[in-house]
């Protein structure tokens, strides 16, 4: 966001720091843990969340990203991980999971808990990038989906909708969920965008790392390297 200036003077011109590489994701190790929003880390430096019902595959999204099958917790009960986590990639870029929802067996005063907690996170984090939602690509954009979506709209916030257990489905019908996933959001343009993704086959990180160095770098140093 562009700082204020006074009519009647000149603007001034920021100070500006060295141009942001993109990180190595080979290299993030867990940070901290959040069960509110107060808790988070200083909001300084750039990250971006990861998001998706306790089912989408979240979890196993970042450990195949990253290589680690050990960062993020994953669990066989779907729900159980209720913090936000933060994953430091350099000392001002950051991976964050968020907690999934869904099939969590806990008490709906719980999850409405949650959910304040994740809408203020997503409305107010000032380094917050953009957000990777995850969705399975066999029953996309439930209503929990189409909740996150809209409280990205509200923040201006881009979204890059990750498809993923593409391993189920054959090339024919996941090609189908793709583009029916793309047609039902084109109204949003290019706030969002769609790929397909598996965790299990290590597929679709080629798109997904171009799009979280978009949003973690100075982007003057993508454009150099084109």
């Amino acid at each position: 966001m562009n700082s204020p200036t006074n009519c009647d003077e000149s603007p001034v011109t920021p100070e500006i720091g060295p141009p942001v590489e993109a990180p190595s994701y080979r290299r993030a190790e867990f940070l901290s843990s959040a069960a509110k929003f107060s808790q988070c880390p200083t909001d300084e430096g750039w990250e971006v969340a990861f998001a998706g019902r306790s089912n989408a595959g979240k979890s196993s999204a970042i450990n195949s990203l990253t290589g680690n099958r050990k960062l993020a917790r994953t669990s066989r009960t779907p729900g159980r991980t209720q913090l936000i986590n933060f994953f430091a990639l350099t000392e001002r870029q950051r991976l964050v999971d968020l907690p999934g929802y869904g099939y969590a067996k806990v008490p709906q005063k719980i999850k409405d808990a949650w959910n304040r907690q994740l809408e203020r996170y997503l409305q107010e984090r000032q380094s917050l990038r953009g957000m990777i939602l995850l969705m399975d690509c066999r029953h996309p954009l439930q209503p929990f989906d189409q909740q996150m979506i809209g409280w990205a709209e509200a923040a201006h916030m881009p979204v890059h909708i990750l498809l993923t257990k593409a391993d189920k489905l054959k090339k024919g019908p996941a090609k189908q969920s793709l583009l029916q996933t793309r047609g039902r959001l084109a109204h949003l343009g290019d706030l969002v965008s769609v790929q397909l993704f598996s965790a299990l086959k290590h597929q679709g990180h080629d798109e997904l790392i171009h799009v979280l160095d978009r949003w973690l770098t100075d982007d003057s140093v993508l454009e150099s390297e084109v």
